[in-house]
């Protein structure tokens, strides 16, 4: 079974790395550097505390299991499970956040001034906050990195720098996919490669509308260890990298966030992040590096995972990949293998498959 995985962040590079450890022959085709676009502009924070709908959340739950299974089976140092603090609501809408994940089973609980000023010293304190225990944080260059060498340990390999310009139909099957040098032949072919999915698919007449979200991250320069969570305030999400840099999103609500454009200079913007960085950890702090990407984002906010159009045609696309890729390479690659889900896993997916945009 030959099998090309177009794309080669976070995605792409866990679903190529579960297909070849199952003995599949895979090529990954990647258009620049392995997870050089939106993994490598993620803020990278793993969770269930952020989600849409109650489905939403259990597949995220699900994504934090398989996150500690691809951390084992890997051996990675990419993740860290340092839990998180959460302040954004304040009065009613805290309350109402800390109940609704009480209600659906989340870890979760109410840590006053005193216990955060002790969980965090180097942060001003706020009155209280959410404190979700198992919560963590992943390096996506680092675990991308990873997957993609177990992958050629296992026998995968990688183009990259080469354009996949669209997938070759031929009678309704997948053939292969076309490139600026000539047509890689194929049995079948999983699309993860992020805004570029939409313009791939539609070449064999499947409709993916997708949004336009740009993300600029931050990165500081490398300062001594003082944080030890995600912190998500009113105003701001910040983490410290293990190398000492700290990553700031330049926008509040990074995770929810529904501008269609960057809305100023970007030094601009990162100027006033770190000034919002530099009141929370009451300290001066500049940021040396500001990268922009678009994230991935189907038209109705859903990630899209499933089998659509041409037979041997596989669809995985998606925000937030940073939680959800794990699980989302576990279950493509058994899919695409011709296995059977369990219940529980084909219910996880129902409400994801990419034929909810056909018309």
């Amino acid at each position: 079974m030959k099998i090309i995985v177009i794309g080669a962040g976070i995605i792409g590079a866990l679903t190529a790395y579960r297909l070849a450890e199952a003995g599949t022959e895979v090529t990954v085709i990647e258009a620049g550097q392995p997870a050089n676009a939106a993994s490598g502009a993620s803020f990278g924070w793993i969770n269930a505390s952020f989600y849409l709908n109650e489905d939403h959340f259990r597949l995220r739950c699900a994504a934090l299991e398989a996150h500690r299974r691809i951390q084992h089976d890997l051996g990675t140092t990419a993740t860290v499970w340092s839990g998180c603090l959460c302040w954004e609501n304040e009065g009613a809408a805290f309350e109402a956040q800390r109940a609704s994940l009480q209600r659906l089973g989340y870890a979760v609980r109410v840590v006053d001034r005193s216990e955060f000023a002790r969980l965090e010293p180097a942060v001003v304190p706020p009155e209280r906050a959410l404190l979700f225990e198992d919560e963590g944080a992943v390096d996506l260059v680092r675990l991308a990195t990873d997957a993609l060498d177990a992958a050629a340990a296992c026998g995968a390999r990688l183009i990259s720098g080469i354009e996949a310009l669209d997938i070759q139909d031929v009678s309704g099957r997948v053939a292969g996919v076309e490139t600026p040098l000539g047509v890689i032949l194929a049995d079948h072919v999983v699309v993860a490669a992020g805004v570029a999915t939409q313009a791939l698919v539609r070449s064999v007449g499947v409709p993916l509308p997708m949004l336009h979200r740009p993300a600029l991250i931050l990165r500081s320069e490398p300062i001594e260890p003082v944080l030890a969570h995600v912190l998500v305030s009113p105003g701001q999400e910040l983490r410290q990298m293990p190398d000492g840099q700290l990553l700031v999103p330049t926008v509040a609500n990074h995770q929810s966030d529904d501008s269609a454009q960057v809305s100023s200079r970007p030094d601009r913007l990162a100027d006033r992040a770190m000034s919002r960085v530099s009141a929370l950890l009451d300290r001066p702090l500049s940021w040396h590096e500001a990268t922009l990407a678009a994230r991935p984002m189907p038209e109705d906010g859903l990630p899209v995972i499933g089998a659509g159009g041409p037979r041997g045609l596989y669809i995985c696309t998606m925000h937030s990949g940073a939680t959800l890729a794990p699980l989302v390479a576990e279950l493509a690659a058994a899919e695409v293998m011709g296995a059977a889900l369990t219940n529980a896993q084909s219910a996880l997916l129902a409400p994801y498959r990419p034929q909810r945009f056909t018309a």
